[in-house]
């Protein structure tokens, strides 16, 4: 996401299935209600498959097993317990998954897309991810810790051009988001367009650990934010060129 300027998103839609429909701007908004975007009695909905017509159900599905808390997701199932959320447009979001992939395409240029694990509230954690961009740059791929509608999150993404960022990102009103920029940097461990590429991300009490490949890149300070828990996802953007396909080959959420 670009880092010089910020970035406001406005709500289209909600559907009761877990898509979430944005817009962005670069434009001033005054704060007024927090969206809620996960229910807290109980678990999130499945998203739409890809295939299937956006219409809304009167009631939520319900996973008839636990979700589970530390794993490594293949994407060889249905998405349950995870959540889609589309910046950029109000199209509907061009998700696939299976055949142990996730594909994450960006049809519109400056649209950004985000996998969400909604079942779980973490603290301490690390999520690592392995994906390829299969189309074309520039574009990021990227990783969210302690995600809260309330409080904001934490987003560390890498882009194709061999730099990576740091954001915190917070609501403003409802459907109106800032993204603010923390650090940003480059790195050699960067791999080009259509290689695969590790990155992970590990929120330990106030500090943020960033790893490409599974090398330690940087260690980041985010006590003044005050953000202690929420929850984990991969984020995926694309820039001026479309369309953009992020495969996400694997999640894996485990203990710091």
């Amino acid at each position: 996401m670009p880092g010089n300027c910020v970035i406001r998103s406005a709500m289209k839609k909600l559907l009761l299935f877990g898509v979430l429909l944005l817009t962005s701007a670069c434009q001033s908004a005054t704060p007024t209600l927090t969206p809620s975007f996960f229910p807290t009695s109980t678990p999130p909905p499945s998203p739409i498959p890809a295939t299937a017509s956006p219409v809304p159900s009167p009631t939520l599905q319900v996973s008839p097993t636990p979700f589970p808390r530390l794993f490594t997701e293949e994407f060889d199932a249905s998405l349950t317990g995870w959540v889609i959320l589309q910046a950029g447009n109000d199209a509907v979001p061009n998700i696939k998954n299976g055949n142990s992939h996730l594909l994450l395409q960006m049809d519109f240029p400056y649209t950004w897309l985000y996998a969400l694990y909604g079942a779980q509230d973490y603290t301490n954690i690390r999520i690592d991810t392995q994906f390829e961009n299969r189309a074309l740059t520039p574009s990021s791929a990227g990783l969210l810790c302690r995600y809260s509608d309330k409080d904001g999150w934490f987003e560390y993404n890498v882009s194709t051009d061999g730099t990576y960022n740091v954001l915190y990102g917070r609501w403003l009103s409802v459907g109106i988001a800032e993204y603010l920029p923390i650090r940003d940097g480059t790195s050699n461990e960067i791999q080009p367009s259509g290689a695969t590429q590790k990155i992970g991300l590990a929120c330990s009490d106030s500090t943020l650990w960033l790893y490409i490949n599974d090398k330690l890149i940087r260690k980041v300070d985010v006590g003044r934010y005050e953000l202690t828990a929420g929850k984990v996802g991969v984020a995926a953007s694309s820039y001026e060129n479309t369309p953009i396909v992020i495969g996400i080959d694997s999640v894996t959420i485990s203990e710091p």
